[in-house]
């Protein structure tokens, strides 16, 4: 049972299952909904309990995918592929130890000018 919550603790999760390596996504969209880059690992919704849903927010960043956040602090938790059996969490927003290892970049043709990756994982422009 892996658990986690946003900043404040008015939304608490548990997932029920391992956690799948996360992956880093460097796109616009992640860079801006989380300041810097997104880190999330994406499990079946039937292993993932939520608490606190009624300060769950939610924005809708395109026709397929909404992403929840805290709407008393703010901190951003998921990013939901609505016609999809997975979501992803924030790996940040969880409780350590995770037992996972990042394992790639996504969306790299996009990330910030102002950093470098240099963790020698693979690298996926698109």
């Amino acid at each position: 049972m892996h658990k986690g919550s946003c900043l404040c603790g008015a939304i608490r999760f548990e997932v029920s299952c391992e956690l799948p390596p996360p992956e880093a996504c460097h796109c616009s969209q992640c860079r801006k909904q989380s300041g810097h880059f997104w880190v999330s690992t994406d499990v079946p919704r039937s292993a993932l309990t939520i608490q606190g849903d009624d300060k769950l927010g939610w924005f809708r960043s395109s026709e397929k995918v909404r992403r929840g956040f805290c709407s008393s602090c703010g901190s951003s938790l998921f990013w939901d592929p609505i016609h999809h059996d997975k979501i992803a969490i924030a790996m940040g927003a969880f409780e350590q130890p995770t037992e996972t290892h990042l394992e790639k970049h996504i969306f790299v043709a996009e990330k910030g000018d102002y950093y470098e990756i240099t963790d020698g994982l693979t690298q996926y422009q698109h």
